[in-house]
């Protein structure tokens, strides 16, 4: 089942506004709880835990940026 593009709008803006915050925490908890050694080896956790997040949640930001391709061309001048 396909999501609407404002449902789509809906769920990007939570998963921002929520989530993403939310990661950050776990993120930073998950590298502390390890402690490496080497600010490199930092860098790439972090690095990896920036691409994992955005993986399974590109279908939902994919477009969003784009005008309403369902909106009456009416609509879109607002």
């Amino acid at each position: 089942m396909a999501l609407s593009y404002k449902a789509r709008r809906r769920l990007a803006l939570l998963v921002l506004l929520v989530g993403l915050p939310g990661y950050v925490v776990v993120a930073v908890s998950l590298v502390n709880w390890f402690d490496p050694q080497s600010r490199l080896a930092q860098f790439f956790i972090y690095v990896g835990l920036g691409l994992v997040w955005i993986l399974p949640l590109r279908p939902v930001f994919l477009g969003v940026g784009q005008p309403d391709p369902d909106a009456k061309p009416d609509d879109q001048a607002r």
